[in-house]
């Protein structure tokens, strides 16, 4: 496949994603191919320990991890959440790989060790799941062991952006509606 110039078109990146060797994740971005790394073991237990947690306090909702969502102006962009948080069963109706983002309740995000993570996870996805009205993001970033709450979504941007320490208990907004005691992540801490 030829693609001309920095941007790439939704339909090529689909075939390009469907062809792409096991273990590499690919993302469309703001119209720019993103190649975004394998979690290492320290993120898969964060997640894993995110997921317990929802569980635990809404069992009606579930934590897709590594869930594909077409996001972005006019549905152009494609990313693979960490995590996506939505009704039990939401997704089993949507067929390929890239989910439509409406229903999701919130996002996550765990910070990789790898050169593009502050533009990827701080910049672009905020403002693409801002964009396709997700009602929050969450950013846990391992760089800086801080947490940060993207809520309020409107105009392409989140409105608010509290950001809290390892160790905090965090009351996520609606519509998630869930308590967070995060002293468990400096277990996590690189």
């Amino acid at each position: 496949m030829y693609v001309k110039g920095d941007r790439i078109e939704v339909e090529d990146f689909e075939e390009l994603a469907r062809k792409a060797p096991e273990g590499v994740k690919l993302e469309l971005i703001d119209g720019k191919l993103e190649v975004k790394p394998l979690p290492d073991q320290r993120h898969r237990a964060i997640i894993m320990w995110l997921i317990r947690l929802f569980m635990q306090q809404r069992p009606e909702l579930a934590l897709y991890p590594e869930q594909g969502l077409r996001i972005g102006a006019y549905r152009k962009g494609h990313a693979c959440a960490d995590g996506a948080l939505a009704p039990l069963d939401h997704f089993i109706a949507q067929d390929g790989d890239w989910a439509d983002p409406d229903g999701v309740l919130m996002v996550i995000e765990v910070t990789s060790h790898d050169r593009d993570t502050d533009r990827r996870d701080r910049i672009d996805k905020p403002r693409g799941y801002a964009e396709a009205g997700i009602p929050v993001y969450l950013l846990i970033d391992r760089d800086n062991d801080t947490l940060v709450v993207h809520g309020n979504p409107r105009g392409g941007i989140y409105q608010r952006r509290p950001s809290y320490s390892y160790g905090a208990t965090i009351e996520l907004p609606a519509p998630v509606n869930i308590t967070l005691d995060t002293e468990k992540l400096k277990d996590y801490a690189d």
